[in-house]
């Protein structure tokens, strides 16, 4: 896959006739995220977990896009009643152009659980994410050319992003969780992609770089690591509005191929036009991929719809 080298958001072709749900679009990656789409003329589905939050990014998004045409979606992907719930009138009526998984979080202190027992981290960034596809493919399926962009993290690299012990049953770290949850995020699209192969739709990953989010709020290392955060923030890691970039090339540039995983092409990885990055090893494996979507249905109790290609 060629990537442009000079691209920009600026080259986004008008979106008109396009719907786009955006999860995680209150703050951070998401907003700035939910904002270009909606500059370019889609229809945006503004889906979180609070509504004041929601209601508060809406208001921000018309004041900086006024004729932007915005929904909001009350959305806990760490509940997979609320996620059910969520998807259900979206799934039986709607057909959504573009699913932009961004929504996560970070560096939970201490082992929890989501509402339905889950470890919290892969509960929420994988798993929550897994059963929203499932239940919104109708939805996606009735577009001519639907695109699932999934937001995973450098951290996917990482040893411990080995998806043994998913639950982390046998031993808490709260960076692996994270690291584990967005190598499932890769994983989980590697195998949606071969499962859309031969269609006109798509499954990507990315991963945005270093910047500096709303992901941050649950760092667990104490007065030592907020203040490296605050140091890095100022020298090392990159805005919200360059590490979009990734999700809006390839939630819309033509060239951005089935199950790719793109990450900013800057030296520092903090900005620049997106490009193929490095899959953590043994992520496209399709053996792991089928092994993760059993055991994502398994955790879950969704089952995807068959795939009409």
């Amino acid at each position: 896959m060629m990537t442009a080298p000079h691209w920009t958001p600026a080259d986004i072709p008008s979106l008109d006739g396009r719907t786009a749900l955006v999860t995680g679009a209150n703050g951070g990656i998401g907003f700035r995220t939910a904002q270009v789409l909606a500059q370019h003329g889609a229809r945006v589905l503004l889906a979180g977990r609070r509504p004041d939050s929601l209601a508060e990014a809406a208001a921000r998004l018309h004041a900086a896009v006024p004729a932007a045409r915005l929904e909001t979606v009350e959305l806990d992907l760490s509940d997979l009643a609320a996620i059910r719930a969520a998807a259900a009138p979206l799934g039986a009526g709607e057909t959504i152009d573009l699913l932009v998984n961004n929504a996560g979080v970070m560096d939970v202190p201490e082992r929890r659980t989501t509402r339905d027992g889950l470890e919290l981290t892969v509960g929420t960034n994988h798993l929550g994410h897994f059963a929203l596809t499932a239940h919104l493919m109708p939805a996606l399926m009735r577009s001519a050319d639907a695109r699932i962009v999934t937001v995973s993290a450098i951290a996917a690299t990482w040893r411990s992003g080995d998806l043994t012990d998913l639950m982390s049953e046998r031993r808490y770290r709260p960076m692996s969780a994270y690291a584990k949850s967005k190598r499932a995020n890769i994983v989980f699209t590697q195998e949606l992609a071969r499962r859309l192969d031969g269609s006109p739709h798509r499954a990507l990953a990315v991963h945005p770089g270093s910047a500096v989010t709303n992901l941050q709020r649950h760092t667990s290392t104490g007065r030592m690591g907020r203040l490296f955060v605050a140091l890095a923030a100022r020298t090392l890691m990159g805005s919200a509005d360059g590490a979009a970039w990734p999700s809006l090339y390839a939630a819309t540039h033509p060239d951005a191929a089935n199950g790719s995983f793109l990450g900013p092409v800057g030296r520092d990885q903090t900005s620049g036009a997106p490009r193929p990055a490095p899959m953590p090893a043994g992520a496209d494996s399709p053996d792991l991929g089928a092994w993760l979507w059993r055991e994502s249905e398994r955790l879950t109790g969704v089952m995807f719809p068959a795939l009409q290609t």
